[in-house]
Formats: structure tokens, sequence, C-alpha cells
């Protein structure tokens, strides 16, 4: 019989081959999931990027600030999915759809929360970012757009979440993928007019509603609203654990102290982590904006054309979480070590793969993403910059996946946005007046390196792992036992 995520739970013992053949079948998955979200990205900026250089920058002056928005609610799902892996581990399910319930209540009312507060701000936003007035209208509109779909966006991330934390890395994936040719079908028919196109020989009138940025925020959130809903249905009525199909058993949506307590202790330091890290983020854009157009324009693109790269490293971090999480829950610590130390090589491994092929092809990694030349020749000069980070980047990934699965979040959160302020930041405000926007690259190159670095040292240290519940203390206690024995 094929090894599964059950073998954890039942405590079943797992040899190398096994533990490989698991993560692999978690990591592609997921893999494949991250993947499409961002070449959804990709199609969204290379469609607006047909548009010219305004169009690209008002959609690039956003994108920190709605990474802030996105990642903050995604950050929040989170400490209810660790909650419901640590659970599972411990086979108890039904506790498992208790906090799964209660997730589905907090996060909603989080969403609309976060939707308010950014259609609130959205009007004066692009000029705090240092937008040129030419630009802010339509990088107002596609902001505003976006954040007013975060109450369903909100629902995708915890349905994915905790999906993908109870082993099924499967459902989110297609659904993904299916999310992507949405996107693409909608962008098509909202961004461009009526227009005239041939198609092997053929001559014929492709109806448009040629509403530019505009169209292009519609299409992604229609695309991300139809898959949200089907993840949801999934979740609830189809997944084998989770399902709230039992009749047997309390069905309170009500958050209880409890739950909401672990949960703000998982998430909480995430999401302040998030927020000044997307803090920094924005400050990198207020550094570019006097750059000009097509720095703003080109930093955007290769922002996205570099996803294609460490996406990989997201997908197997997901993958890190669930494996960590299930054996933290079932008291295996010794395994959630050899899952970490896999996860993070495998990470390694395919994102130097893939920064060597950025390296080679940024050329035509921009070149899909604008038309203008000058774009496309500063966009690919500073991925083959970022290129060099990107195996260090993927131990710090990974490695941070892991450590959100056994609920190890403060520190780490501390180290993510203590490298970003501390070291990307100040280099970046040095660098980019004297040689511009490659200063700002060299910036994150350097400090990504930083940050993999301090991670790996975490990581082959033991104060990350450490139980959580009483009737565990004694597996480990066996288990430093046996790391001081050298075993």
């Amino acid at each position: 019989m094929a090894v599964d995520i059950s073998y954890i739970r039942e405590g079943r013992p797992l040899t190398l081959g096994q533990q490989t053949v698991l993560t692999a079948r978690l990591a592609v998955p997921a893999i494949i999931a991250q993947l499409s979200t961002i070449l959804m990205q990709y199609i969204d900026s290379s469609m607006v990027g047909r548009l010219g250089a305004d169009q690209s920058a008002s959609v690039g002056l956003m994108n920190s600030s709605l990474w802030m928005f996105w990642g903050v609610c995604s950050m929040v799902t989170m400490g209810f999915s660790v909650q419901v892996a640590h659970r599972l581990g411990a086979k108890d399910e039904q506790g498992a759809r208790a906090v799964l319930r209660q997730g589905i209540t907090s996060c909603v009312l989080f969403g609309v929360f976060m939707a308010l507060l950014g259609v609130a701000i959205a009007p004066w936003l692009p000029g705090w970012l240092g937008g040129t007035p030419d630009i802010r209208a339509n990088a107002s509109l596609y902001f505003m757009v976006f954040v007013s779909a975060m109450p369903v966006l909100t629902m995708n991330y915890l349905a994915g979440g905790m999906l993908r934390c109870a082993g099924n890395m499967k459902v989110p994936g297609m659904l993904n993928v299916l999310m992507c040719v949405l996107d693409v079908i909608f962008n098509f028919f909202l961004i461009f007019p009526t227009r005239e196109l041939n198609v092997l020989g053929l001559d014929f009138t492709c109806p448009g509603a040629g509403l530019g940025v505009l169209g292009a925020a519609l299409g992604t959130v229609s695309a991300e609203c139809i898959t949200a809903a089907a993840m949801a249905w999934y979740l609830l009525r189809r997944q084998k654990d989770l399902h709230l199909s039992h009749r047997d058993e309390p069905s309170s949506f009500r958050p209880t102290r409890n739950v909401l307590k672990k949960a703000s202790k998982i998430a909480v330091p995430m999401t302040l982590e998030h927020v000044i890290f997307c803090g920094a983020q924005i400050l990198i854009t207020i550094i570019v904006a006097p750059l000009g157009v097509v720095a703003i324009a080109a930093n955007a693109f290769a922002v996205t054309a570099e996803s294609l790269c460490y996406m990989p490293g997201f997908g197997i971090g997901d993958a890190a979480t669930t494996l960590a999480g299930q054996s933290y829950g079932a008291g295996r610590y010794e395994l959630v070590r050899r899952f970490t130390y896999l996860t993070v090589g495998l990470g390694m491994g395919i994102m130097t793969l893939m920064g060597v092929v950025m390296y080679l092809c940024a050329p035509m990694m921009m070149g899909i993403m604008s038309p203008v030349q000058d774009i496309v020749d500063l966009g690919a000069e500073v991925l083959r910059i970022e290129a060099w980070a990107e195996p260090m980047y993927a131990a710090s990934i990974v490695a941070y996946g892991a450590m959100v699965g056994v609920g190890d979040t403060t520190l780490p959160a501390i180290m993510n946005f203590g490298s970003m302020w501390l070291v990307r930041i100040p280099l970046a405000a040095i660098l980019a007046p004297r040689i511009g926007l490659r200063g700002v690259w060299i910036a994150m190159c350097l400090e990504l390196t930083f940050r993999g670095v301090i991670f790996l040292w975490r990581m082959f240290g033991r104060s990350w792992l450490k139980p959580e519940r009483k009737p565990d203390a004694d597996a480990f206690e066996a288990f430093e036992d046996s790391a001081d024995s050298g075993l």
C-alpha cells in the first residue's frame, strides 16, 4: 500500500524513502498550486503591460499594498489551520471540525474588516506611495476592486489552508489551476476592447469590454471568487475528517476563548511580521517611485517574474507545514526534524535550479510581460542579480513553513522582518540614489542570502521544537535524550 499522511497519525515507522515519497506527494501538488497562482499574476501583468507603461505602473504601484492585505488575511487563517493539523495528528477529528467551524466565523469577519479598511484608504493610497497624478486614478480603482472581495478571498485562504493541513494538496492544486484558466478567459474579454483577430488564417471579431486596468482587477477577482466557492464546498462537504455532515456532534460556529487564544498565539506574530514586512515592501516602492515610470514597471514585472522561481519554495513550505504539524500533533518529534531537513534540502535544490533558469531566461521572461524595451532590459538585469539569492531564499521559506507547523512563529517572524528592515531597507536607501533600481535588487539579494543563513542556523538548533501538550512531554524528553546521545 502506498504511503500516505495516515502513517504519521498511526505512529507507523517511516523509512527515508517513504519520507521522501510522502514529501513529494504533498509538495508536487502544492508547487503546482503556487505556480498557477503566480502564473495568474504573470498573465495579469503581461496583459496590462500591452496597454503601455502608465497602466503597468498603475498596477505595479499597488502590488505591495495588495500583498499586505492578502498576506494579513492569509496569516490569520493559519492560526486555525495549524490547530487543525495538530488535532488531526492526534486523531481528534471532532476537535478539528470544531476549530474549522470557529475559523470560518472568525476569518470571514476579519475579511469584512479588511475590506472596509481597504476601501476607506483606496482614494489616497496611490498618492501616499508617491505615484504621479496620471496613474493615481487607475491605481486606486485597481486596489479598491481587489480589497472589496477580501471576505471571499479570506475564505479561499482558509479552505485551502485547511485542506493542505489535512494532507490534501491535490484539490487546492487543481482548483488553483482552474483559477488561472478562468483568469485568462475573463481578462481576455474584460481588459481589451472589441478587436479583429486572425487565428490560423481565419479572421474574426473578438468582443471585449475594454476596461483596461479595471478589467484586470475584475477578471482576477471573479476567477478567485469562483475558486473560493468550489474550495469551500469541497472542504465542508467532501473532505475526509473535516466535512461538516456529522449530525451527532456540536455544530456551533461561535468562536471559543481557547481556540481563539491558540489561533492568536500562532497568527498574531505571523500577522505582525507580515504587516511590518509588507511595510518594508511599501517603503521599497516609495524608494523606487522617484526613479520613474520605467523603473516602477520594471520593478513590478521583475518581482512577478521572480515569483515563478520562488513559488516552488512556498509549495514545499506548505508541505513542510503539514508534515511538521501532523508529526508534532502525533508527538513524533524526531520525525518533525527529519521532515524539516528533507523539505529544506528539496526546496534549496529546486530553487537553485530555478535560479539558473531565471538567469538564462531573464530577457525572455520580461519580454513576455512588456513590449517596452527599456522595461525589458532593466527588468532582465535585476532578475539576474536576484538569481544568486534563490538557494538561501529557499532555506528561509521552507524552514519557516516547518516552524509554523509546530506553532513556533514569534522568533521566526522577528527574524523575517528584522532581516528586511535592518539589512534590505538601509542598503536599498543607500544604493538606489547611486545606481538606481539595480541597487534596490542588490540589497534584496544580499538580504535574502542573510535571511537564509539565519534560518538554517535556527533550524539546526533545538529551541524551535517544544512540546505543547502535557501527555507528550515524556515522548519529547525521550527524543531530546536520543539527540543528546547522537542518535
